[in-house]
């Protein structure tokens, strides 16, 4: 046990000193920066992660488990500012966040800095949704399944099914809102753009009866752009939209819903990414047909 502890503090300490090392060696050479924010958003997505699974089996304990997301989501939040520099501004003047619940919230997934996203915006009462293969990740994995997550695996379609049926039942209980990310995966993109949209939040929602909320992030290559290497302090724009209600859709509803919330998000990134830019920013007139998933078998029931 002595043994493991010292090798975990000296692998504390190299790690360490290499972010420090890193930082400084940024002020002569720019691409040291990117590697040393990276070491440091790794290192600060553990630290966050071990809390949450703290916090959460406290949540538990008190009968709280709905705020255990939130609470981690917070101190991702300080965490990271403190470590990189990143944070976000948030233009909510109507204060949807906090006052419409239960809901599906919806956002633009650009890259790995979208967790830092989640841990501005991210409201009460609220869990994610993720891919089952996460679920046995150590730290992040754990610290999901404490705080009650919605795990949907995908190769599955009973088990896709019975993940999004479980997730209406609960959010109409105990109105329980859930986040998820339409696009599916990250889009890694430079300019303000979406991938076509999986259907899966908006049967959901319209299973639920509940709303859907879209939050989206301007286009943030300029401080993150992995290909470059470049990683940079700075602000992320982020703006929630108006809730688009769902009550009396049906199944048949999904694909005009979900083309018409992917064309207004689309809209707005490109808008707010102008805004934050200073510049004018023109509309690609090819997004990829109607801009959603068709599908069969398990990507149907959760796309």
């Amino acid at each position: 046990m002595s043994a493991f502890l010292h090798y975990s503090a000296l692998f504390l300490e190299v790690y360490l000193g290499l972010t420090v090392a890193l930082y400084m060696l940024s002020m002569r050479l720019p691409q040291a920066g990117f590697f040393a924010r990276l070491l440091a958003a790794y290192a600060s997505l553990i630290v966050c992660a071990c809390y949450g699974v703290t916090v959460s089996i406290f949540f538990r304990l008190i009968g709280y488990p709905g705020l255990a997301q939130w609470a981690t989501a917070r101190c991702f939040k300080y965490v990271m500012q403190l470590t990189t520099g990143v944070t976000c501004e948030i233009e909510d003047p109507n204060n949807y966040l906090n006052t419409t619940r239960p809901a599906v919230f919806i956002g633009n997934h650009q890259s790995e800095l979208d967790v830092l996203i989640l841990g501005h915006i991210f409201p009460k009462y609220c869990s994610v949704t993720a891919k089952s293969s996460l679920k046995n990740t150590p730290f992040l994995g754990w610290f999901m399944r404490l705080s009650g997550s919605v795990f949907i695996d995908r190769a599955n379609s009973k088990s896709a099914r019975n993940a999004m049926e479980g997730a209406a039942t609960h959010m109409k209980k105990d109105k329980q809102s859930v986040y998820m990310f339409p696009e599916g995966t990250r889009s890694y993109a430079k300019e303000p753009m979406l991938l076509p949209f999986k259907k899966g939040a908006f049967h959901l929602a319209v299973q639920a009866g509940v709303p859907i909320v879209p939050v989206v992030a301007a286009n943030y290559s300029n401080l993150l752009y992995v290909p470059d290497r470049n990683f940079q302090s700075g602000v992320i724009q982020l703006k929630v939209l108006e809730p688009i209600p769902t009550k009396n859709l049906t199944a048949a509803d999904v694909e005009d819903l979900t083309r018409d919330t992917r064309e207004l998000m689309l809209r707005e990134i490109i808008s707010l990414t102008a805004k934050q830019q200073g510049k004018p920013i023109a509309m690609s007139a090819h997004q990829g047909g109607d801009g959603v998933v068709k599908a069969s078998g398990a990507e149907a029931t959760i796309s």
